[in-house]
């Protein structure tokens, strides 16, 4: 009788274990999911100062605050509604636009790196306009 008392008792530990185990899964992956949201809101942040630079300290906040809410309801209504559809309509689409998508910020990436190493010369307007300053 107390063979399977014991027994009972193992198999419960082991449950326990395990479900202790899919809890720590679970808070895992809550922390991977908040950081990668975090991350997608952050992202408009990151070229807010080219638009702020130079402006009076009292208008920063402002148009800080208005580029967030634009980002914000871009992604809210227009970019999260499309990727619901996009995953329950055509999933086989998502893989094809995601290799697209970095294609194209490959692009980006170094058509940078080229402007970086080799500048285009300024259009002839843009020399008068800095001679006439100087």
């Amino acid at each position: 009788m107390s063979s399977g008392l014991i027994a009972l008792l193992d198999d419960m530990a082991a449950l326990a274990k395990a479900a202790a185990a899919s809890i720590d899964d679970v808070a895992a992956q809550a922390g991977k999911a908040g950081t990668k949201a975090a991350g997608v809101v952050i992202d408009d942040a990151a070229v807010t100062p080219r638009y702020v630079a130079g402006l009076a300290p009292s208008r920063e906040l402002p148009m800080i605050g208005r580029i967030a809410l634009g980002s914000l309801r871009n992604k809210l209504v227009f970019l999260l509604p499309v990727a619901l559809a996009l995953g329950l309509f055509a999933p086989w689409a998502i893989t094809p636009l995601l290799m697209l998508g970095g294609a194209y910020l490959c692009f980006e990436g170094a058509e940078k790196v080229v402007e970086a190493a080799v500048p285009h010369p300024a259009p002839a307007q843009e020399l008068v306009m800095s001679q006439a300053v100087v």
